[in-house]
């Protein structure tokens, strides 16, 4: 009925966190790769900025999707009180209920998934740089 509410609330948290990391993050850090002096490749690591980017689309994303859900059942209507739950207090008391299970565990989950793909980025990032090291080390 509203589980959808709970990611989305989330994902206001997390944009304007991600508002707040960008305005302190200024420089990034650039890897530069290089062969006889000759500037082969060159990589930065992602800013964190970014990786909360990468939170508030899947969690933007799959809210949407469920408010679409939700609107093509007719759960949420175009007219106050916009949630058709909220007009009986059972159906309101049903509705929290809905929100406080499946909703917080599909933000669990979203944020789960992320915390995967912070833990893939971090293994890429650390196999660049000591493969840029070792470059380095050769060339030396």
């Amino acid at each position: 009925m509203a589980c959808f509410l709970v990611p989305a609330a989330e994902a206001v948290v997390s944009t304007v966190a991600t508002k707040i990391v960008e305005k302190k993050e200024k420089e990034q850090k650039e890897l530069k790769i290089s062969l006889d002096g000759v500037n082969v490749e060159s990589a930065s690591k992602i800013p964190f900025s970014q990786k909360l980017k990468w939170l508030n689309r899947l969690l933007w994303g799959g809210s949407f999707l469920l408010m679409f859900e939700h609107i093509w059942h007719g759960e949420v209507v175009p007219f106050f009180p916009f949630l058709t739950a909220a007009s009986n207090p059972e159906d309101a008391a049903e509705m929290l209920h809905e929100m406080a299970t499946a909703g917080v565990s599909m933000a669990v989950l979203v944020t789960v998934v992320w915390l995967g793909m912070l833990a893939v980025a971090a293994i890429i990032e650390k196999r660049a740089e000591k493969e840029a090291q070792t470059l380095a080390a050769n060339e030396g």
